[in-house]
């Protein structure tokens, strides 16, 4: 992959036929790339047709109700001047172009390397985001980028920031471990507006993926069938997903004694890796709710608003307004987000009255928000 990797929104992404191996999961959900680089070919407009950008679409409303309590909506109210046809085009196009990078690399020796003591980062990391970065900015040059790699890149002065996470769940990619993804959000004036997150599933020579997609006010889809959060309103017939940063800090701590609670009175608590991963299982109604401490707007940006789309919940920990910029986060399928908040919140204020850090951090200078 030492080429450069040139795209064009007028070019159409062409897969081969499905891999020989058994689809897991749901085989209708799940969505093959090709072992090699896909074929190119010129002249032609893009066209996805899993998605259509007009199905499901509903009047937009600003809060999610769910046992007498309402959530603000953190989704945006609307994309902007670019139509939502046109932004999901783009964002699930970059996001995809980014699999097939990790695709082509899944199967091969990783070359990793460390920005902390367990914190790793390989080169398939860097690729994909460059590739991400090249679609980006042949689609619109002037928005603003925050990657997890590059760090900020475009016009400080834009409504628009993209999210980009180009490969979530590093270490479980580095291991072979099915719980990975390439995650695209984009923001206007702050708040969500389109997200793409493509999962990787199955496992050593047999991978295979699946897309959401989302944008504000029109829904959530899997593999372009849309989807929706569970309806279980029980903690006790739930399957919660939680995560732990690499610093054992008091919020880490804080997190093992929530493991331990949730652990003992629901069906159990996973820990899979890759939090736009967890975030689009509890869209997909897979598991109930997922919470974690000091993800980073790149995590979040997509999944926040596909599980808010699918008919869930999304706040801080302590219950408050959730922003892609907070540095805690609970999702649910809105039925369990009361009852969660009722153990997850008073342990989050015992964090904030012990001086814990919860302000905004990682939104760029000069970047307006309607937050």
């Amino acid at each position: 992959m030492g080429r450069s990797l040139v795209f064009s929104s007028n070019i159409p992404l062409k897969f081969s036929q499905k891999l020989n191996s058994v689809s897991p999961l749901n085989h209708k959900l799940c969505q093959p790339f090709p072992y090699k680089t896909r074929q190119i070919s010129l002249g032609a407009s893009l066209k996805f047709p899993s998605f259509n950008a007009n199905q499901g679409r509903t009047l937009r409303v600003r809060a999610v109700v769910s046992s007498g309590t309402s959530y603000t909506k953190v989704g945006a109210t609307s994309t902007g001047p670019i139509p939502p046809a046109q932004l999901i085009e783009v964002v699930e196009t970059a996001a995809k172009t980014g699999a097939q990078v990790v695709m082509d690399a899944v199967n091969q020796p990783r070359n990793i390397f460390y920005k902390g003591l367990t914190d790793l980062v390989t080169e398939t990391d860097k690729k994909s985001e460059a590739a991400i970065l090249d679609v980006v900015r042949e689609n619109f040059p002037d928005h603003l980028i925050l990657g997890e790699e590059g760090g900020i890149i475009g016009d400080s002065l834009s409504d628009y920031l993209w999210c980009i996470d180009p490969l979530d769940g590093t270490t479980n990619f580095a291991h072979g471990y099915p719980s990975f993804a390439v995650s695209v959000g984009v923001l206007f004036r702050g708040n969500p507006a389109a997200a793409a997150v493509v999962e990787f599933v199955g496992g050593p020579m047999c991978w295979n993926t699946r897309t959401f997609t989302a944008t504000a006010g029109g829904g959530a889809f899997c593999n372009g069938q849309k989807i929706q959060a569970s309806k279980t309103d029980l903690v006790e017939q739930s399957l919660l997903v939680t995560g732990f940063g690499y610093q054992h800090d008091d919020p880490w701590a804080t997190n093992m004694e929530l493991f331990k609670e949730f652990t003992d009175v629901s069906r159990g608590v996973r820990r899979l890796g890759a939090a736009a991963v967890d975030m689009c299982h509890v869209a997909l109604g897979v598991v109930e709710a997922y919470w974690e401490y000091h993800l980073k707007p790149w995590d979040m940006a997509a999944g926040v608003l596909i599980v808010e789309e699918a008919g869930g919940a999304v706040t801080c920990m302590d219950g408050g307004k959730f922003c892609v910029f907070d540095r805690s986060v609970l999702v649910s399928n809105g039925a369990l987000h009361g009852k969660l908040l009722d153990r997850i919140a008073p342990a989050t204020e015992k964090l904030k009255a012990k001086g814990i850090d919860f302000s905004l951090w990682y939104k760029p200078d000069n970047y307006q928000t309607d937050l």
